[in-house]
């Protein structure tokens, strides 16, 4: 592979008329569609293998039309999906990376009968009003949006990349790079086939650079280039009281409460301005000042965000948004005890449980936190055990608790003067004349470490989809004007050549 060791800089290339004209991208948008309507019909909850295979018949099918080479990857749980084109060793290589799996759904939680599904709706009001697709046509309004699981994270991406793939072919681009694509099957369960997945087919995965298309865009709706993202890991906390659960009347005062308990464990976790307590668990960070620009020249207004999420004073981990984000976090996801709202019961409730997770950055270790974090508990005076405690256990110490480690999923950052994200960002900025929102460091988790890691080539996350798509959330949505800016970035990025 050719590799490039200078600066980027944008090739001047003479675009047909496929890629400006804005009635031919319309009619590519409107077969976008289409697609997307077929490919989201197919169930892809990442708990179920059956939906995971109807979905990789479906893509084998797309990529081969597209005349890509496609592959079925198998790994020690669910396959992942492979597709590349010819190789030519005299141009660089892009390797591409989504995911076709989607999060489980509760379709009463919806607007619309089935999730999978897609319905087309107009904005009314603060609410949203059902269209016919019948009157989709050559006026296509790109404020009309698409409503359903994976519209957005991650299917109306891949639909972008095939779709632009059709406009290159017919205005005859001579694409200057080698392109590659690797499709996850089990990003929203945290892609743990990966790692090994990784090593085992290195050859078959080897490029200059990944390009991520995963996530929103920035909320200015303005292009974006993500550097990084943040990793995670789990902690699951229970504490004991009874065997099981008693009236409180007869034993409350009497029975030690695992709820209190818990909360007087939490509260030793961080102070009052949302900082955590455990020495040594922001060891290693640190931000120069050209860091701390790139950091300031987001358009975030972090008035606005408190104001959109109604509290009145945010954690004081980083002085502003953006810098918050270059931290770990250790955030208290979940929290149960006994039974609540109508079900509340006058009952000491048997055990207390507190679900955790932390965000990881790249000078953070996952498992050195969790390690922190289990001997801060253990300082508190409690006994700490993997599994439910014996009845010798319970009865030789006053205070239990069971910690569950999740996996981790490291984090990655690509320096910011990297000289292919510097064509990446310059081919947005041409393309779009406006300029392009950097993000050091995205709050979310990819699981793009092992690329990182393993290949030792840059990664930039290209993300596509609006803001406001309800990504894991009932009601998931893409924004029609987003699909036709995908089509868009892959377009100008593919047939824009670089030189040394």
């Amino acid at each position: 592979m050719k590799k490039l060791y200078f600066l980027l800089v944008l090739f001047a290339v003479n675009h047909t008329a496929s890629s400006q004209d804005s009635t031919t991208l319309k009619s590519q948008v409107r077969h976008s569609i289409d697609e997307l309507k077929d490919f989201v019909a197919i169930p892809n909850d990442a708990t179920n293998a059956d939906d995971i295979d109807a979905n990789i018949i479906w893509l084998r099918n797309k990529f081969d039309q597209r005349g890509f080479n496609t592959s079925i990857l198998e790994t020690e749980n669910l396959p992942l999906f492979f597709a590349a084109l010819p190789m030519d060793d005299n141009k660089p290589t892009i390797l591409f990376y989504m995911h076709l799996d989607g999060q489980s759904v509760d379709p009463a939680k919806w607007e619309q009968r089935n999730p999978y599904e897609i319905a087309l709706k107009s904005k009314n009001g603060d609410g949203w009003k059902n269209e016919s697709f019948a009157d989709l046509n050559d006026d296509i309004d790109y404020d009309w949006r698409l409503f359903g699981r994976s519209t957005s994270d991650d299917k109306g991406p891949i639909v972008m990349f095939l779709n632009a793939m059709d406009l290159l072919k017919k205005d005859h681009v001579d694409i200057p790079f080698n392109i590659k694509v690797i499709l996850d099957s089990e990003e929203e369960k945290s892609s743990k086939p990966l790692p090994k997945a990784v090593k085992q087919y290195r050859e078959l995965l080897m490029a200059d650079f990944l390009i991520i298309n995963d996530g929103p865009v920035h909320s200015s709706g303005m292009p974006t280039v993500v550097y990084g993202c943040r990793g995670i890991t789990t902690m699951s906390l229970t504490t004991f009281g009874p065997i099981k659960p008693q009236h409180s009347g007869h034993y409350g005062n009497f029975a030690p409460n695992p709820g209190f308990e818990l909360a007087k464990l939490l509260d030793t976790l961080k102070d009052d301005d949302g900082r955590v307590l455990i020495p040594g668990y922001y060891d290693g960070i640190s931000m120069d000042e050209t860091t701390q620009n790139i950091l300031k020249s987001v358009p975030d207004n972090d008035q606005e965000i408190a104001d959109r999420l109604q509290f009145k004073s945010a954690d004081k981990v980083g002085s502003f948004y953006q810098e918050a984000l270059q931290f770990p976090s250790l955030n208290l996801r979940g929290l149960g005890s006994g039974w609540i709202g109508e079900q509340a019961r006058t009952i000491v409730p048997a055990t207390a449980t507190a679900e955790l997770d932390m965000r990881l950055v790249p000078e953070s270790d996952g498992n050195r936190l969790k390690s922190l974090v289990k001997e801060h508990i253990k300082k508190q005076g409690f006994f700490i055990t993997e599994t439910e405690p014996t009845k010798d256990q319970r009865l030789a110490h006053d205070k239990i608790v069971m910690i569950k480690e999740g996996s981790v999923t490291d984090a990655f950052r690509t320096d910011l003067n990297n000289p292919y994200g510097n064509f990446i960002v310059n081919t947005l900025k041409n393309k779009f004349n406006e300029e392009v929102v950097q993000i050091r460091t995205m709050g979310g988790t990819v699981p793009i470490a092992p690329f990182v890691n393993e290949l030792k080539i840059p990664a930039f996350l290209v993300p596509l989809v609006n803001a406001d798509n309800n990504q894991h959330s009932p009601n998931e949505n893409i924004r029609i004007g987003q699909i036709a800016y995908g089509i868009q970035v892959f377009y100008e990025i593919l047939s824009t050549a670089p030189t040394e």
